[in-house]
């Protein structure tokens, strides 16, 4: 029988350098390139306002998990719920349907009277056996009214 590797962590991203993976690198690139343009194309104290605002997104978006999920796919599922037109629900209640009054449920449930069933100890035993031996010991085919081993056949 050949066996075969069964891959457990498909969801896991691949790393890239040490703990980065390839998304984290990617964003945070895109991120030091804009960092690069706005150091280029503005003044000192208004980059360093701008470089301030794009490291904090930039590292949100890399780094960030909310409820184990990615911040990108956080702010999508908040921009839906957002843009969703309804937003509340109105339960309505039904005029028709009868009305159970508390008085009634407590009388059904003081009637309710629980009595369990009881296995006899040769089967209680045997089931316990085929559970221990995680199946190997298939039973000696004792026959109860609601169940049948492999070993004995309908007719």
């Amino acid at each position: 029988m050949d066996r075969f590797i069964i891959p457990q962590f498909i969801d896991a991203e691949d790393k890239v350098i040490g703990p980065i993976t390839v998304r984290q690198f990617l964003i945070c690139s895109i991120g030091g390139l804009l960092v690069f343009v706005t150091y280029k194309l503005s003044m000192f104290y208004v980059f360093i306002l701008e470089a301030v605002i794009i490291s904090i997104v930039t590292l949100c978006f890399a780094f960030l998990k909310i409820n184990g999920k990615i911040f990108q796919n956080f702010i999508l599922d908040f921009i839906e719920y957002v843009a969703r037109v309804p937003k509340f629900a109105v339960w309505q209640r039904n005029e028709n349907a009868p009305i159970i009054k508390e008085l009634d449920l407590q009388k059904k449930m003081d009637d309710y009277v629980f009595i369990p069933k009881s296995l006899p100890k040769k089967k209680l035993s045997e089931i316990s056996l085929i559970i221990d031996t995680g199946g190997a010991y298939s039973g000696e085919g004792i026959v109860d009214n609601n169940t049948m081993t492999n070993k004995q056949e309908v007719k």
